[in-house]
């Protein structure tokens, strides 16, 4: 499965179930909250004023935008969160299994492995970040993550989505 054909896999209607550790203190949160996914073409609107910000061509070969909606409770003890991104999923063009995935704040990279699964690394200043995504089944995914901090703080997330129903392509 190369990186187009993961994200295609994702468009729809998740509900997502995740668990959060904090290997420093030992607490534990788990929230759950519904996820729309949603893919874009590279002309749509919004995918070419983030590439455009990230000084990137968007009508380079390959690139494909993703909009994911939330609407969830991360914790039962806090507020619901509702909001929405934009990706745009920059392919390397000397290796396709690897790239960038742009983002209105900051930037991330993509490894594609051979066994299907998508790894996403975050890193900056104060904060590496790898969380790692693969399919069970169609309709089954799961989401490992590992976050560190630079003031110590680390903490590691499990997320299980089953899919509600697919949305159409943008």
């Amino acid at each position: 499965m190369d990186v187009s054909e993961f994200f295609a896999l994702s468009a729809g209607k998740w509900f997502s179930q995740r668990t959060v550790h904090n290997l420093n203190s030992g607490e534990l949160q788990a929230g759950k909250s519904e996820l729309k996914i949603e893919i874009l073409t590279a002309s749509d609107a919004a995918v070419v004023k983030l590439c455009q910000q990230h000084s990137i061509n968007p009508a380079a070969t390959g690139i494909e935008g993703v909009r994911i909606s939330w609407d969830g409770v991360p914790d039962r003890t806090q507020a619901k969160q509702v909001g929405s991104t934009i990706l745009a999923i920059v392919p390397n063009p000397d290796n396709p299994s690897e790239g960038q995935v742009l983002q209105d704040k900051g930037n991330s990279r993509y490894v594609m492995g051979g066994d299907d699964v998508l790894t996403l690394i975050t890193e900056s200043e104060t904060l590496h970040a790898e969380e790692r995504l693969w399919y069970l089944m169609p309709n089954l995914r799961l989401r490992t993550s590992v976050v560190k901090q630079a003031n110590g703080t680390e903490q590691a997330s499990f997320c299980s989505e089953i899919r509600m129903g697919v949305t159409a392509k943008s």
